[in-house]
């Protein structure tokens, strides 16, 4: 398992079209990959979880994975959330 802290620096930050493209990064993946933001826990897959975030630019997460290609995984999402181009 593996867990980074990372600021969202989208602009506009987790509204419905940037969370559906996080959902497909994430689903990219075979392990399981968690948002934490406060006291809530959503599946990173699940783009009605990813929703009920509602986070901001400049707000801090915390981005849990754990299987077998979990480093990639959080690369590429901490790359997305970061604003790295592909």
């Amino acid at each position: 398992m593996t867990k980074k802290d990372i600021t969202i620096k989208l602009n506009g930050g987790l509204d419905a079209r940037p969370v559906a493209m996080l959902v497909q990064v994430a689903s990219q993946f075979d392990s399981t990959v968690y948002i934490e933001a406060g006291s809530k826990r959503v599946n990173a897959k699940s783009i009605m979880g990813m929703m009920s975030l509602g986070m901001a630019a400049g707000e801090q997460l915390t981005v849990i994975t754990d299987g077998s290609d979990e480093n990639d995984a959080l690369d590429a999402i901490d790359n997305y959330l970061s604003g790295v181009k592909a």
